[in-house]
């Protein structure tokens, strides 16, 4: 197990994909399953403040990962949600049921299935620290709230979302308080993880980096 965790915009989802690609071995995002449980409660008409009712979906729903030739697709109960859980708003909702006890023990113990006995870099926010605390390597990646603000409106306009990098900004510190100070599984680095700031390094030297750092290299 590779564990990359981090806040939102640090780039642990390219860093992961990249390593997981340099290295042959499965990823899996866990960041994209909270973001499934909350499109499908929206989906569903279920309000994310309805604690029991997102509970209760996170724990029968079906979340799949599929290689595809654009990197992986996102399937939540057989539909295709890869486009539709990055939305701004989902985004929003995925850190209002990512707080509740209930949804994370429901998804946790479904990444540690999908972990398997092979070889995977799974990324999020605790895995590390609670889903796979004896990882072989653990990595705690972050940026400046300006470079990931910078980086996520970019983002967002390329994918023809009309926002304003304010906007973006204040969303990501607000992610970041509610993600840090939450009472079941904050926010926070392993006490034995490596630490990277990718403010101002590229992929390639994030996953040299984290590539050292294997067993027997």
């Amino acid at each position: 197990m590779i564990a990359i965790d981090g806040p939102v915009g640090a780039g642990k989802s390219t860093v992961a994909r990249a390593l997981a690609q340099r290295l042959g071995v499965r990823y899996v995002d866990t960041g994209a399953m909270y973001r499934a449980v909350a499109y499908l409660a929206a989906r569903r008409g279920i309000a994310w403040e309805d604690r029991a009712a997102v509970a209760a979906l996170a724990r029968r729903v079906e979340i799949a990962f599929e290689p595809a030739p654009d990197g992986q697709r996102v399937r939540v109960d057989g539909l295709d949600v890869t486009e539709a859980i990055r939305a701004p708003q989902i985004s929003e909702g995925a850190s209002v049921v990512s707080a509740y006890p209930e949804v994370r023990e429901a998804l946790v113990a479904l990444q540690r299935r999908m972990a398997g006995d092979d070889w995977v870099v799974m990324e999020g926010r605790d895995i590390g620290t609670v889903v796979f605390p004896d990882a072989a390597v653990k990595v705690y990646l972050e940026a400046s709230l300006d470079e990931r603000a910078r980086r996520r409106h970019r983002e967002l306009l390329d994918r023809g979302e009309a926002v304003r990098y304010e906007e973006v900004r204040e969303a990501l510190r607000a992610r970041d308080q509610r993600d840090a100070t939450r009472a079941h599984s904050p926010l926070r680095p392993a006490p034995d993880a490596l630490i990277i700031d990718s403010t101002s390094l590229s992929v390639e030297q994030v996953v040299d980096a984290i590539a050292a750092r294997l067993p027997g290299r």
